[in-house]
C-alpha cells in the first residue's frame, strides 16, 4: 500500500457532471435486485456540488405487508454512527479539551494500565503489559488493538459480556462497559495493527466525560439538530414506527425476514433490534444511530464542504483535512486504502481496484448500508438498506460502478 499522502480537497467544486440518463442503469440494477429477491428495498441519494442528482426509493420497506420503501424510510445505520462520534471528538479538540495524542487515561483513568493477550504456539495465551498508552488517535484510527471481543482472549471478553458491536439491548450505559474493557487483555499492541472494534464506543464515552452530557444530547445539540437531521436518533420515536425499514437476512440466495428483537450470538446480531422496545439507556458511539438517506446526506455534505453548511461552521476546514488524511503510516490495511480519523481513505485507484477518486473517504454499517464522499467529483453518496447477514450480494460494488460510469 502506498503511504503517500493524497491532498484532500473537501471544498473542491465538481469539474464534472453526472448524466441523468446514464444513472438510469443504476435505477434498473436496484430494481433487479428487488425482483430477484436479493434485496427487499433500498434508498440511494446522490448529491453533486450540494445538489441532489439522484434520489430513489426502490422495493419494499416491509416486503410481507407490501409497504413500499420511501425516501424518508428510517434505517439502522450501525457503524455509520462512527463518523458523527469522530466529528464530535474533533469538535472537542477544537475547543482545547483534548489532543489527538492524549493518552485515553488522561480522560478515562481506568485506562491507565492496559494489557495485551499474546497467543502461545501450543495454545492459550499469555498477558503482557501494553508497550505504551492507548491514545485518542489510536481509537480514531482503530490502531489501539481493541477488537469487538475477538482475539486470543476472546473467551474472557465474552464472559465479561463484551462480544460484538450491539448495545441497544443493554440496560446500563456504554460507560460501564467501557470501564470493564480496560481490565481485559487487548488483541494487539497499541499502534501496531489495524484492529476494528470498540474504539469509537470508547470515544463516545470520552465525549460524554468532557462535555458533561450524554452522547445523544451532545450530538443533538452540536450536529443533528443544527444540520436539520430530523430523523436521526439512537432510539426510534414511537410515532415513527411505520417508517422503520424491516431487517432481512440473506438465506441461501433468498431473503428471510429477520426475527424480532434478539441478542448477540456467536455469528452476529440477528433480528430487528431493540431500537423501539429496548431499555434506551446505551448510546453507542460506534454503532447505535438510526437515520435516513436525506439526513445522512446533510452530514456528508457538511464534510464535503470542509466543515460548513448553510452558513454555519461545525469544524474548521483544516480539521476536516486532518480527518480525511491517511494516518496509518506503516500499519498494514486494505490494498490501495488508508484510514483517517473516522473514515477509510482511497489512496491508490489501481491498487484498490474500484472506480472512484484518490482522497475519497467513507465507511458503512453492519446492516449493509454504506456511504462515501468524493471531493474530487463533488459527490456524496448515501446507500441505505437493511440486510444482515448480507451473504454474497455484490450490490456495493455494482452501485459504485454504475454511479461512476455516469460521471461525464
Amino acid at each position: 500500500m502506498s503511504n503517500a499522502q493524497t491532498s484532500p480537497r473537501p471544498l473542491a467544486e465538481a469539474a464534472s457532471k453526472i448524466s441523468a440518463a446514464r444513472l438510469g442503469s443504476l435505477r434498473a440494477q436496484l430494481q433487479r435486485y428487488v425482483d430477484e429477491g436479493r434485496l427487499a428495498g433500498v434508498v440511494v441519494r446522490i448529491q453533486q456540488g450540494g445538489k441532489v442528482v439522484f434520489s430513489e426509493a426502490v422495493g419494499w420497506r416491509d416486503r410481507e405487508t407490501r409497504d413500499p420503501m420511501r425516501e424518508d424510510s428510517i434505517f439502522r445505520i450501525a457503524s455509520q454512527t462512527k463518523a458523527l462520534t469522530s466529528v464530535a471528538v474533533m469538535m472537542l479538540m477544537e475547543e482545547g479539551k483534548l489532543l489527538l495524542d492524549d493518552p485515553v487515561a488522561k480522560h478515562l483513568p481506568e485506562w491507565t494500565k492496559t494489557t495485551v493477550a499474546v497467543a502461545k504456539a501450543q495454545g492459550g495465551y499469555e498477558t503482557v503489559p501494553a508497550k505504551r498508552p492507548i491514545t485518542i488517535r489510536d481509537l480514531l484510527t482503530h490502531t489501539a488493538g481493541i477488537s469487538y471481543g475477538s482475539g486470543p482472549a476472546d473467551k474472557e471478553w465474552r464472559q465479561a459480556g463484551l462480544s460484538g458491536w450491539y448495545f441497544a439491548d443493554r440496560s446500563q450505559p456504554v460507560s460501564s462497559y467501557v470501564a470493564r474493557m480496560a481490565t481485559l487483555p487487548m488483541a494487539a499492541q497499541p499502534g501496531e495493527k489495524f484492529v476494528y472494534g470498540y474504539n469509537t464506543d470508547i470515544l463516545g464515552v470520552v465525549v460524554e466525560k468532557l462535555s458533561g452530557k450524554s452522547l445523544q444530547a451532545f450530538l443533538d445539540e452540536r450536529l443533528i439538530k443544527p444540520l436539520g437531521m430530523k430523523d436521526t436518533s439512537f432510539y426510534l420515536p414511537r410515532e415513527k414506527v411505520g417508517r422503520l425499514a424491516v431487517v432481512y437476512e440473506a438465506d441461501g440466495g433468498k431473503l428471510k425476514r429477520a426475527d424480532d428483537a434478539s441478542s448477540w450470538n456467536e455469528g452476529g446480531h440477528f433480528g430487528q433490534g431493540h431500537y423501539l422496545g429496548g431499555p434506551r439507556l446505551a448510546y453507542s458511539g460506534g454503532a447505535g444511530l438510526l437515520s435516513t438517506a436525506t439526513d445522512y446526506s446533510r452530514f456528508l455534505e457538511m464534510l464535503r464542504r470542509g466543515g460548513e453548511l448553510d452558513g454555519r461552521r461545525y469544524l474548521s476546514r483544516k480539521t476536516v483535512e486532518l480527518m480525511v488524511s491517511n494516518h496509518l503510516g506503516a500499519v498494514e490495511y486494505n490494498a490501495g486504502m488508508g484510514f483517517g480519523l473516522g473514515f477509510s481513505i482511497r489512496m491508490d485507484l489501481g491498487a484498490a481496484g474500484q472506480p472512484g477518486s484518490e482522497g475519497e473517504f467513507g465507511w458503512g454499517g453492519a446492516y449493509h448500508s454504506t456511504y462515501w464522499v468524493d471531493p474530487e467529483e463533488g459527490l456524496t453518496v448515501a446507500y441505505m438498506t437493511q440486510l444482515l447477514p448480507a451473504g454474497d450480494i455484490d450490490d456495493h460494488g455494482k452501485v459504485r460502478s454504475l454511479i461512476y460510469q455516469a460521471v461525464e
